[in-house]
């Protein structure tokens, strides 16, 4: 889980209450890695946490900055905990296995496109598709 005064204030910041729902979902993404809303309700659902209060706290969380979804799937948003780094996902069509790619892996891309083209990437959004080593 993020350092807790970092989330706790975020949260106290923007006028959010610390609530035990609000701590179990943003710790289930946090041990899950990468997860759909209906993934995080099944890690949270012996808490008492119905679906929509997992929707609406993931929205949340989401807003703040302390977690990011991603398309991973043309289904339902992956959420993803920050952690130290920035990174994108690459998706093999074959096995759908995921993999985090740091973003200093194409910072000469991301550069290239802010110098010809004036837009900056959300690599936190980014998603590649394609196979992996062991489908090709």
């Amino acid at each position: 889980m993020p350092e807790a005064p970092d989330w706790r204030e975020r949260l106290r910041r923007s006028g959010h209450r610390l609530t035990p729902q609000r701590a179990r979902v943003l710790e289930a993404v946090e041990q899950l890695g990468h997860a759909t809303p209906d993934e995080v309700y099944a890690h949270v659902q012996g808490d008492g946490i119905n679906l929509s209060t997992v929707y609406r706290t993931l929205e949340l969380l989401n807003e703040l900055g302390l977690i990011r979804h991603a398309h991973l799937t043309d289904r339902a948003p992956t959420y993803h905990a920050l952690g130290d780094r920035e990174h994108f996902h690459l998706v093999c069509r074959g096995c759908r296995s995921v993999l985090s790619v740091s973003g200093e892996e194409i910072a000469g891309f991301a550069a290239g496109v802010k110098a010809d083209h004036g837009f900056s990437l959300d690599l936190g959004h980014l998603t590649v598709f394609g196979l992996c080593q062991d489908c090709v």
